[in-house]
């Protein structure tokens, strides 16, 4: 079994002009990753995290973007302050859910390098700003070409 499973969050239409960045790590030593600053279009980040199996067959997921514990898994992205703009009137992260993914559909991007397991989240908070906490409405996370 491939122990890396490939990602794609893809940010909808978030307020243009703020950073946004993967968080690599936990608690407040950090790294800031795939660094973008919106603009008018969707925001693409990318990434690989490692995949594992317990004894039951269940799948479990861990590595430096990986946050929760196990069954709450999740992934931050860092908006504002939290993307490493000191100088940014936000100060946001956003969750994105590592739950409800589909065995089968984990089985088929593993299986397959030209795949990856994409999400698809809203960008902008119903105050206007950028969208935090944790996704919600979450649609989960769908199976697409690389």
């Amino acid at each position: 079994m491939k122990d890396i499973l490939q990602l794609r969050i893809v940010l909808l239409k978030p307020p243009a002009g703020i950073d946004f960045a993967l968080q690599s790590g936990s608690g407040n030593n950090y790294d800031r990753v795939q660094k973008q600053v919106s603009g008018t279009a969707d925001m693409v980040f990318e990434l690989g995290i490692k995949l594992k199996q317990d004894t039951s067959g269940q799948f479990d997921f861990a590595g430096p973007f990986v946050q929760g514990g196990k069954g709450e898994r999740f992934i931050y992205i860092g908006i504002g302050v939290c993307a490493g703009n000191i100088q940014s009137v936000w100060s946001r992260r956003l969750k994105v859910p590592l739950r409800d993914i589909a065995p089968g559909a984990i089985e088929k991007v593993i299986a397959d390098d030209q795949l990856v397991l994409e999400t698809r989240v809203p960008g902008t908070h119903r105050d206007g700003g950028p969208n935090c906490a944790t996704v919600k409405p979450f649609d989960g996370w769908d199976v697409g070409k690389r």
